[in-house]
């Protein structure tokens, strides 16, 4: 089960996944929950941004939503919305003190090609995040 930890500086929480779990659910509901996963990376990104007076890890995790279920009509919009979320999640390693970030180009063909393998990592690196945003 997912561990709540609250977002240091405000009220809000996030939640540290299994990564497995995030692969494991995404595979059993045929995608499904990687689109709620998606979303939810990107307000917790929100959060954590908003609480550092920051607009670098992003302010609407509703668009990037919409950008990679709608977007598919446009064929490029989801490309878009998964770089952007993994250079925020850089921008986000780099904030805590992390010395090595998530690189967005490779995590963008992870995505692409091996799907489960991004998601493993990409849950890994932002459950390392929530751990030590106290820094």
């Amino acid at each position: 089960m997912a561990t709540e930890v609250q977002i240091a500086g405000t009220s809000d929480t996030a939640k540290i996944r299994n990564p497995l779990g995030v692969v494991g659910l995404s595979l059993i509901t045929i995608g499904i929950y990687y689109f709620v996963w998606h979303y939810l990376v990107n307000k917790e990104l929100s959060e954590l941004g908003s609480a550092r007076s920051t607009e670098e890890l992003g302010d609407a995790p509703l668009q990037s939503l919409l950008a990679i279920t709608l977007g598919f009509l446009l064929i490029v919009p989801p490309f878009v919305s998964i770089y952007r979320t993994c250079k925020r999640l850089n921008a986000a390693q780099h904030m805590t003190g992390e010395s090595v970030g998530f690189n967005p180009v490779l995590g963008l063909l992870l995505a692409m090609f091996l799907g489960p393998v991004y998601l493993f990592l990409f849950q890994n690196s932002m459950n390392n995040v929530l751990e030590n945003q106290g820094r």
